[in-house]
């Protein structure tokens, strides 16, 4: 029974997980700035979360390509919990930029681990929903995260932020309650000592990189996470202007991040009916459409409108993308194409938000959505492409890779 039900235990401690992080990247801002950190300093702060990642993404796949993935899962909830902790009782911003890398390390780590052992677990012809129901957990704990750490920070940024790293931190330590038994171990000496002996050389960054479906995978996840990130950034300032309440940006918001949760509720139907290939394409395509549309001065009821549709658009991209790699790498190096890809998220993370401000800063607040609608546009013309490689149907995956592969 246990094994019957480890995906719905990964998603549960993904949507603990994320929701701790959620919760705490707000936090970190506000106690970074009662400890006087000016806007600079909390660029460098949330710049932190993300660059100690960049760096430890490919030796944590290539650890997880030999060997098991629950262990990654543990040391990212621990981690995860710690950063937040940490950052709490934090004195001074530089310690905050330093508590927030280990966060982001956790997360890195539980994210690698968890999408590694989805891939090993799944048959061919259960990627795209197992990826697409894995994926709900994210959006749950984006979804209810901001807003229990706005509940909890209140009008005192200093007490208020280290309350809410705390109780961030006890959230995260919830998900180790589910993470018990995901992954099977093998107790079977000579059947260890076999595999060990079994053990697949490390395959080249540059092979990967160079794999048909690999390239085009990592930029879709780009494109899609860059306009979810800026989306949430750059929407209030588009309201500012436009005169709509700081309540209605964040109604709003919700909107979104619930319509993509329903994508991937039904992501199974949609595959069904319209194919993965096409299901990509159209997704990325007609979310370029409404991110370019945002730009327009729409009344508040058309806003709701095209935020619930693109919300919907983009909750494909990410399971989708997710299956693009696995299927497109080596079978040695699931893993370390899924960290190559979050190192391209990671990036994303980075440059996005500073040529969205680039772009603000001369053309407008709405013009980064009208960037962001070219970005998507280039991931809808590679989802073609992408589409067209070996192994990009079910059929042609399921004789590459042969059977489910237990563990």
């Amino acid at each position: 029974m246990a094994r019957r039900y480890w995906l719905l235990r990964v998603v549960i401690a993904f949507g603990f997980a994320q929701a701790a992080v959620s919760m705490a990247r707000p936090a970190v801002s506000y106690r970074a700035l009662s400890l006087g950190a000016d806007e600079r300093a909390i660029g460098v702060i949330a710049g932190g979360y993300a660059l100690l990642p960049l760096f430890a993404a490919v030796p944590l796949g290539r650890r997880t390509d030999r060997g098991r993935c629950a262990p990654l899962l543990l040391v990212g909830v621990v981690l995860i919990a710690g950063g937040c902790a940490l950052s709490g009782a934090a004195g001074s911003p530089v310690w905050m930029a330093a508590w927030s890398g280990v966060m982001g390390l956790g997360h890195l780590s539980f994210v690698i681990g968890a999408q590694s052992l989805v891939a090993r677990r799944s048959a061919p012809g259960e990627q795209d929903r197992n990826f697409g129901h894995f994926t709900i957990g994210a959006s749950l704990g984006q979804l209810a995260g901001p807003v229990a750490a706005g509940l909890l920070i209140g009008d005192d940024m200093g007490r208020g932020g280290a309350l809410a790293l705390v109780v961030s931190a006890a959230v995260a330590t919830v998900a180790l309650t589910s993470l018990r038994r995901v992954e099977h171990r093998d107790t079977n000496p000579g059947h260890a000592r076999v595999e060990r002996d079994r053990a697949p050389q490390k395959v080249p960054v540059h092979h990967i990189l160079r794999t048909r479906g690999v390239p085009a995978g990592i930029f879709i996840s780009l494109a899609v996470l860059s306009t979810t990130d800026i989306l949430t950034a750059y929407l209030p300032v588009v309201g500012e202007h436009r005169s709509i309440p700081p309540a209605t940006i964040g109604l709003l918001l919700s909107l979104r991040a619930a319509a993509t949760i329903a994508c991937r509720l039904v992501m199974t139907p949609l595959l069904r009916l319209l194919g993965r290939t096409a299901l990509l394409t159209v997704t990325c395509l007609l979310a370029a459409v409404l991110c370019a549309g945002i730009a327009l001065p729409v009344p508040v009821w058309a806003l709701a409108v095209m935020l619930a549709v693109l919300g919907f658009c983009l909750g494909a991209g990410q399971p989708l993308s997710m299956t693009t790699v696995v299927r497109a790498a080596p079978d040695e190096a699931r893993s370390t194409a899924l960290a190559l890809r979050l190192t391209g998220n990671r990036l994303g993370q980075v440059a996005a938000p500073a040529s969205a401000g680039m772009i603000a800063g001369l053309a407008g607040p709405a013009a980064p959505f009208v960037m962001l609608g070219a970005l998507l546009l280039a991931a809808a013309g590679l989802g073609v492409r992408a589409g067209r490689g070996p192994g990009a149907s079910v059929g042609a995956g399921a004789g590459r890779r042969g059977p489910r592969q237990r563990v």
